[in-house]
């Protein structure tokens, strides 16, 4: 039996109570189920899976530090950083969504979720903004919008709003082309020149 306190049979990786770890253990397989063995008693019982090099544990078995982590799902740790506002969810879930395995992005979507605390809710939430619109998925990169004020700038890419024209006499409104009830247009064939 493993470290981790799962038992290779048949290609698949079933668990057994972590207090049996590197101990002596025999599994029987059938078409239905897979049994663990130590010392002539059973000691798990899981379903039969022919998924090969895949595990198939029972909290149980788990030890309680890995029971903790198990409970933070990419859902759970979305939610959390929805707390802080849309824009931290976002970028939570495109964290957890560029890594091969959610769980490695686990400590940078923490990190940003604990940002907030240093720096508010509103400041944080601007900073992923940014950093979304950058597509720049990381703990660093926050950090770094917020320790140099870039989430108080303007998004890259928004326009400034567009101010009017300063009034004066060379600029005509659309008053100018509408004489009593009737609109001006243009001819439809230009005047002949000749």
């Amino acid at each position: 039996m493993s470290i981790d306190y799962h038992i290779a049979a048949d290609w698949h990786y079933y668990s057994v109570p972590c207090r049996l770890a590197r101990q002596q253990a025999g599994v029987r397989l059938s078409a239905a189920t897979a049994g663990v063995f130590h010392r002539g008693q059973r000691v798990a019982s899981h379903p039969r899976s022919l998924v090969r090099h895949a595990y198939t544990t029972v909290p149980g078995h788990m030890p309680e530090s890995h029971r903790w982590h198990a409970q933070w799902t990419p859902q759970r740790i979305t939610e959390w950083a929805a707390k802080t506002g849309p824009s931290t969810a976002a970028l939570a879930e495109a964290i957890l969504d560029s890594r091969a395995h959610p769980q490695q992005g686990y400590r940078a979507v923490l990190g940003i979720i604990r940002l907030a605390g240093s720096y508010g809710d509103d400041r944080t939430e601007a900073a992923c903004a940014r950093a979304l619109a950058l597509r720049s998925y990381s703990y660093r990169s926050v950090k770094s919008i917020l320790s140099t004020g870039l989430d108080r700038q303007p998004l890259p890419g928004s326009s400034p709003a567009i101010s009017p024209h300063p009034a004066h006499g060379n600029l005509r409104g659309p008053g100018y082309y509408q004489q009593e009830g009737q609109t001006l247009s243009c001819p439809a064939t230009p005047p002949s020149t000749g």
